[in-house]
């Protein structure tokens, strides 16, 4: 079930499903509104999305609140989480998915909020879109690329290629948006050749790996598995939560695997990046290609979680042919 595309004067709900938008500040909220409204879009703010508690986040019942109003709300096209966090995976028991079911949307975040991908799409049906929080919409300098490709993703329905970024960054662009860092980008990186096409499936390795034997793991069958961690993932981590997933019902199905860029401070090299690849039998003659632009640097493309990829490193083509 693919939900319907934004268009200029739609209005969209902003939610803090994991940590709180209290902990961003309010030039960055104010520039993330801008932003939107250049899209012609218009962000309302959830009634419990400033609450805080000692973890940075709120009640889950609060949370579970403004979840459903989003959704519930006919007026709201689509829900942007707020920022990530660490404890997503609270909700997933008690989300009214009929509700969800019954108002499909466009939902999108990234990195903790892979838990919420991943139940709405296997309790639902629905494609959701793994891209920019509210609050990375608020950087000032470097994000024509991730706009480009939220534009692509979530405003209209063509297949599309993904194609690297020119430059990236891994600054901690919201304490200084004047001195910022990019880096040349080297382009994608092919570790095992061949061709596939499946559904997309994945988002943040450490988050999905916590829905293993859940009801919320989706099927691995026909997949193409699109997976990124952040920089308290190192190399050793990284290898083991792929081993995980190796380990999953169903991975043979798995048809290739794409990997979004690393951060410089998880310690992940190229060549350590295909020592582990390759050191795993169970990913022979899968293709794998990484340091893709999303993740936890920016820029970063939007990809549709429950939608359709196509593979070919031998062509050069990533695309996202079902969205």
């Amino acid at each position: 079930m693919i939900p319907a595309k934004l268009k200029r004067g739609d209005k969209v709900a902003v939610i803090a499903p994991a940590r709180s938008l209290a902990i961003i500040g309010r030039e960055v909220r104010k520039a993330a509104i801008g932003r939107l409204g250049e899209l012609g879009l218009e962000a309302v703010f959830s009634r419990h999305a400033e609450e805080m508690d000692d973890f940075n986040s709120s009640s889950v019942r609060s949370r579970l609140e403004d979840l459903h109003w989003a959704f519930e709300n006919k007026e709201f096209k689509a829900v942007f989480t707020a920022i990530g966090g660490f404890n997503s995976n609270q909700l997933l028991s008690n989300i009214d998915y009929s509700l969800i079911k019954s108002n499909p949307k466009i939902f999108c975040g990234y990195s903790d909020i892979t838990a919420l991908h991943s139940a709405i799409y296997t309790q639902t049906g629905l494609v959701t879109y793994y891209g920019p929080h509210f609050s990375s919409l608020g950087m000032q300098k470097g994000l024509g690329y991730t706009i480009d490709h939220l534009k692509l993703c979530l405003m209209t329905s063509k297949p599309f290629s993904i194609n690297p970024s020119g430059e990236w960054s891994d600054d901690r662009w919201f304490e200084d948006q004047e001195n910022r860092t990019f880096i040349r980008n080297s382009g994608h990186v092919v570790i095992n050749t061949g061709s596939a096409k499946g559904t997309i499936i994945g988002g943040n390795a450490c988050t999905f790996n916590l829905l293993h034997g859940t009801a919320f793991m989706p099927d691995l069958q026909s997949s193409i598995l699109f997976i990124e961690d952040d920089l308290e993932s190192k190399p050793h981590h990284f290898d083991r939560s792929l081993q995980s997933i190796i380990q999953q019902p169903g991975f043979d199905g798995v048809r290739g695997i794409v990997i979004g860029r690393f951060q410089k401070g998880s310690g992940m090299s190229q060549k350590l990046l295909k020592k582990i690849i390759r050191g795993k039998r169970e990913l022979d003659g899968i293709p794998v290609i990484a340091n893709v632009d999303f993740g936890h640097t920016t820029p970063q493309i939007t990809f549709p979680l429950g939608g359709e990829a196509q593979l070919d490193t031998d062509k050069d083509i990533l695309k996202v042919v079902r969205h």
